[in-house]
C-alpha cells in the first residue's frame, strides 16, 4: 500500500516534488516545503514551472519552513506523515562537517513530532557523507556527517540504505544550497531510510512472585537479566525462531529414536541442593545468578520498584514440581521446607541439573530419547558469542552397558546429520554454505564438544563455535545401564541458521524482529537496524589490597549498567605504583546496540554510573 501522506523538506527548485508527484496515485497527499521565501523561489524559471505543475495536482506548498522546527511550521496543518524526505541537506557555503551534523541532529529531533508511528525518514547524502560501511569509499568517522549517530538523537535507527538515482524520478534536477546553480555531486549518493527505535526506558527490572506451597514469595529480576525472564519463546503460541529450531531438532531425532518430551519450566535451585549437580561442573555455581526470596503476602498492585508479575509457566508452583526433587526428601512438604530454610536460590545455569531426577523417575525408559528444553542463566564474560541467558535443549538416552558403542555411534551420526542439514536452509537457491559439524574430545578423553565452523557471519567472523556437548555417565542405582546426555545451545543454533550475528537480537522487544520469520520458510535474517555507531570509553581504577578483583563480576556490572550495550571489554594495562605498591588496572569498553538508537550522551551517562557501581560493588577506586 502506498504511503498516504508525504512531507518534502529543503526543496530547492521543487523538481523532486514535481517528479515524485507524477509517480503517485491520487490517494497520496504531498506537502512540499522549502526554506526560501516565495519571492526568492520565483526568480528561478525552473522552480516557477515546477510550482505550477504541483499546484495543478493539488500539492500543498509551504514556504519559509525550517526543517529543524517542523512542529512549529506545521502547527496549523495535519501532521502524522508517513514519509519525510530530505535530499542532500547542507548548511550552505563552506560549512564544515560539525555544522552539517548539527543540522541533521536538529532535523531528526524535529521529525519525531510530525512522523507517524511506523513512518520513515528518507535522507539522501552525497558519497561518503553518511559515514557508514555502505559508503564506497568510506570516510573516516570523524570526517563524516555521522548520520546514524545524529538520527539516534531523535530516536531513529537506520533500517535501509539504497543508491540514490536521479533516473528513478525523471525530471529531478539536483540544485545546490538555496537553489544555487552549482549542484551537489550525486554520483555514488545514497538514500538512507530511518525508522523509529524502541526507547531504552521500556526495559525496567521487574518483581516476580512465586508460590511455594501455600506461601507467596517475591524476588527482583537481576539487573543483568532485565527483559530475559518469562519471555515464553518455547511456549505453544510463540513463533520465535528458537522454538522453530527446537521443534526441528526434536522432530528429526524422533525419527531415529523413540522419544519422550518432558516439561521443565522450573528454573530455581535451592542453595543447598547439591545432589542435583552430579552431572555438571559444580564450579559453575560461582557463575550462577543468586536470588534472595522475600516472603510476600501482599497483592501484586501493592509492590513497588518495577513491574510485578507472576511467573506463570516460567516458574511452576512447588506443589507441581516433579523434575527437581531431592531424592533424599520424602514429600513435597519436605521439599518446601528445604526452600524455606535457604537464604538464597539461584537461576539454573544448565538443564543438566535435572539429569538425576529424570533417570530416577519411574517413567524413565532405556532406549528412549528423553527431551527437555528451557531457558538457562549464567554470568559470563562479554564476548561476541557468549550470553548470560539462552535456551538449552537436553537429550537423555539410557541403554545397556554392553551396547554403549552402538548407541553412541548411532546418536552421533543422527545428531551430525540433523545439524548439518539445518544451516543449508538459510541460503538462497544455488548458494553453498561452508560449515561443518565436528565432535571433538574433551580433555577427559571420553566426552565431546560439538563444534560448528561457519561463515554465516561474514569472513571476519568465521570461527569454530561450541554449540554443545555430549557427555556419558553411569549410575549407582542403574548399575547395568549407561547414559548419554546431549546438551545444545538453541540460541547459537538459531543464529547460525538464520545468519543473526548478534545474540541480543533474539531478545529484542521490537515486533519487527519476528516479522522476518515466516512459518514453514527459512530465509536469511535481514536486520532493521544497520550500521549502529560504536562509542569507546576507557576506565582505570585502583584495586583494594584486601580484596581479590573479580573480573567476571566486573563484566556482569557492565552488562547490567549498560543494559547490554557493552559489546567488548578489553584489558589495556596494569600499573603498580613504585612507592605504595598499589595496583591499577585499565580497561576499554565499547558500547553499541543492535536494535535501538543509542546516543553519545546516553553512553556517557552509563559510563558515569558504571564508575559508581564498580566502586560500590567491587570496592575499587576509579581514577
Amino acid at each position: 500500500m502506498a504511503p498516504r501522506r508525504l512531507l518534502l523538506v529543503g526543496e530547492g527548485n521543487f523538481s523532486f516534488a514535481a517528479a515524485l508527484s507524477e509517480t503517485l496515485d491520487g490517494s497520496t497527499r504531498v506537502t512540499a516545503t522549502c526554506l526560501q521565501r516565495p519571492a526568492d523561489v520565483a526568480r528561478d524559471p525552473v522552480a516557477r514551472e515546477n510550482l505550477r505543475r504541483l499546484r495543478e495536482r493539488g500539492t500543498e506548498i509551504l514556504f519559509c519552513v525550517d526543517c529543524t522546527h517542523l512542529a512549529d511550521a506545521l502547527e496549523l496543518h495535519p501532521r502524522e506523515f508517513d514519509r519525510i524526505y530530505f535530499n542532500f541537506p547542507h548548511c550552505g557555503r563552506k560549512a564544515g562537517v560539525a555544522k552539517n551534523r548539527e543540522l541533521l541532529a536538529k532535523f531528526f529531533q524535529s521529525c519525531k513530532d510530525v512522523l507517524a508511528e511506523e513512518g520513515e525518514v528518507h535522507v539522501a547524502l552525497c558519497r561518503g557523507q553518511g559515514g557508514t560501511s555502505a559508503d564506497k569509499p568510506r570516510r573516516e568517522w570523524h570526517n563524516s556527517w555521522q548520520v546514524v549517530a545524529m538520527a539516534a538523537l531523535g530516536g531513529f535507527i537506520l533500517s535501509e540504505v539504497h543508491p540514490f538515482s536521479c533516473e528513478s524520478v525523471p525530471g529531478y534536477k539536483c540544485t545546490g544550497y538555496r537553489s544555487q546553480d552549482k549542484s551537489f555531486h550525486v554520483e555514488g549518493a545514497l538514500n538512507h531510510i530511518f525508522t523509529r527505535s524502541l526507547p531504552f526506558g521500556c526495559s525496567q527490572p521487574r518483581t516476580f512472585r512465586i508460590k511455594l506451597g501455600d506461601r507467596w514469595f517475591s524476588f527482583p529480576e537481576p539487573e543483568a537479566l532485565v527483559g530475559k525472564l518469562n519471555r515464553g519463546f518455547l511456549e505453544a503460541p510463540s513463533c520465535h525462531p528458537i522454538k522453530t529450531i527446537n521443534e526441528k531438532l526434536i522432530a528429526e531425532l524422533g525419527k531415529a529414536f523413540p522419544l519422550k518430551r518432558l516439561n521443565c519450566s522450573f528454573p530455581l535451585l535451592p542453595e543447598g541442593s547439591t545432589n542435583v549437580l552430579t552431572y555438571w561442573n559444580c564450579d559453575s555455581l560461582s557463575a550462577a545468578f543468586w536470588i534472595s526470596l522475600c516472603e510476600d503476602n501482599s497483592n501484586s498492585e501493592s509492590l513497588t520498584g518495577g513491574t510485578t508479575q507472576d511467573m506463570k509457566d516460567f516458574l511452576v508452583l512447588f506443589s507441581e514440581l516433579n523434575l527437581l526433587k531431592d531424592p533424599g526428601l520424602d514429600s513435597k512438604e519436605e521439599a518446601h521446607e528445604e526452600i524455606y530454610g535457604q537464604n538464597k536460590v539461584c537461576l539454573r545455569p544448565s538443564l543438566l541439573v535435572h539429569v538425576q531426577a529424570v533417570i530416577q523417575a519411574p517413567g524413565f525408559f532405556p532406549g528412549s530419547l528423553h527431551v527437555l528444553s528451557g531457558p538457562v542463566f549464567r554470568k559470563c564474560f562479554i564476548l561476541p558469542f557468549t550470553m548470560p541467558a539462552f535456551h538449552e535443549i537436553l537429550f537423555i538416552l539410557g541403554f545397556n552397558k554392553n551396547l554403549k558403542d552402538h548407541y553412541l555411534q548411532s546418536l552421533l551420526d543422527h545428531l551430525k546429520g540433523t545439524l548439518d542439514s539445518l544451516p543449508t536452509q538459510t541460503l538462497l537457491e544455488g548458494s553453498k554454505l561452508s560449515s561443518s559439524v565436528e565432535f571433538v574430545f574433551q580433555p577427559n578423553g571420553k566426552d565431546y564438544f560439538i563444534y560448528v565452523k561457519s561463515h554465516n557471519f561474514g569472513p571476519d567472523c568465521a570461527k569454530d563455535l561450541i554449540i554443545g556437548s555430549v557427555t556419558s555417565a553411569t549410575s549407582i542405582i542403574h548399575k547395568d545401564q549407561s547414559f548419554m546426555f546431549v546438551s545444545m545451545n538453541l540460541d547459537l543454533l538459531t543464529m547460525l541458521v538464520w545468519g543473526i550475528s548478534d545474540w541480543r537480537m533474539l531478545w529484542t522487544f521490537d515486533p519487527r524482529f519476528l516479522k522476518n520469520f515466516v512459518p514453514g520458510k527459512i530465509e536469511p535474517f535481514k536486520s532493521y537496524s544497520l550500521y549502529p555507531p560504536c562509542y569507546v570509553h576507557d576506565i582505570s581504577f585502583w584495586l583494594d589490597k584486601k580484596k581479590e578483583f573479580d573480573e567476571l563480576e566486573f563484566h556482569t556490572v557492565a552488562r547490567a549498567v549498560s543494559q547490554d550495550t557493552v559489546i567488548s571489554i578489553q584489558f589495556l594495562s596494569r600499573f603498580q605504583h613504585p612507592k605504595t605498591q598499589q595496583v591499577s588496572l585499565c580497561y576499554r569498553l565499547t558500547y553499541q546496540t543492535c536494535d535501538k538508537a543509542l546516543t553519545r550522551q546516553q553512553v556517557a551517562s552509563m559510563q558515569l554510573q558504571f564508575r559508581k557501581e564498580i566502586q560500590q560493588r567491587l570496592h575499587v577506586i576509579p581514577r
